[in-house]
């Protein structure tokens, strides 16, 4: 059976269940709940704190696992799993800060004290960037007091508005250190299992988790737009609606108009519709995806 981690708490846990729901998965319904078993699917869910799910995943424990990028760089568990699928939900950019005015690059933070929470990833980072003499404090959390209450000079922490920095009267500065997002990471190893048949069935069930959470990327991304259109705008239309691989182009009773069905970019769908109605085209709707496969 396929394990498979998922954060048990925090900001990605619910994203990653509701995803996963979409991907026709069982999922937990009390939060005290640590594993889940979904026979149907042959998958069982494991709830882990979100900065564990690498280190499971890398050593070999857990098949899959969801979690954040920056959590997963952090964790160091080298070449034992890897990043395989961009999940586009729990956004956000690792960065430095410090009081207004006191650094303008990285290059200034030589010798310097910098507080933070992933102190493998930004180690590393630093080493990256040839900056030498940094000290990395590690903070479990409250990273924004630390210059206040002397610890470090700046910090290096996740940033998603900004709102917070500024109330503490800090600004950003240098360059991003990492943009982040909840990702779909697996291991590199073979787990151990008494089935001879087993790390067949594993990857089977690994592929089509993938193939259906991707589906669930393009269903949220996409909408269903169909419409009536002349014979004679039929090529112009088709060139704002051109689908993913060609639409669907049907007769309807009147010879001179044809109907269009195609799948397009959710965002644009507005503006799209206003282009095909100043062509012509009428009977405009449009349906949200529910599940897909590309």
């Amino acid at each position: 059976m396929l394990r498979v981690a998922v954060p048990n708490k925090g900001a990605l846990s619910e994203a990653a269940m509701a995803m996963l729901s979409e991907a026709g998965y069982l999922q937990r319904r009390d939060r005290k709940e640590l594993v889940l078993v979904d026979e149907e699917n042959g998958v069982e869910f494991f709830y882990l704190r979100p900065k564990d799910v690498a280190i499971y995943v890398g050593r070999g424990i857990i098949d899959l696992g969801i979690t954040g990028r920056d959590l997963f760089l952090d964790a160091e568990v080298g070449g034992g799993a890897e990043e395989i699928l961009g999940l586009g939900f729990g956004r956000s950019t690792f960065r430095l800060a410090a009081p207004k005015g006191q650094f303008s690059s990285e290059q200034d933070l030589a010798g310097r004290r910098v507080a933070t929470s992933y102190d493998g990833l930004l180690t590393q980072w630093f080493a990256d960037h040839g900056v030498a003499d940094v000290e990395v404090v590690h903070l479990d959390g409250a990273v924004e007091s630390a210059v206040r209450l002397g610890v470090a000079d700046a910090i290096a922490d996740v940033v998603e508005t900004g709102n917070t920095l500024k109330a503490a009267g800090m600004e950003t500065f240098g360059s991003p250190i990492l943009q982040s997002e909840a990702v779909l990471i697996s291991g590199n190893g073979e787990r151990e299992d008494d089935d001879a048949h087993a790390p067949v069935a594993l990857q089977t069930q690994t592929q089509r988790l993938i193939r259906r959470l991707q589906g669930v990327l393009v269903a949220r991304q996409y909408v269903m737009m169909d419409y009536d259109i002349r014979r004679e705008h039929l090529e112009a239309a088709t060139r704002i609606t051109p689908g993913l691989e060609s639409p669907t182009i049907s007769p309807l009773a009147d010879e001179n108009w044809v109907a269009v069905r195609s799948m397009v970019p959710a965002k644009k769908t507005n503006q799209l519709m206003d282009e095909l109605y100043d062509l012509g085209a009428r009977a405009i709707l449009v349906t949200t995806i529910h599940a897909c496969r590309v």
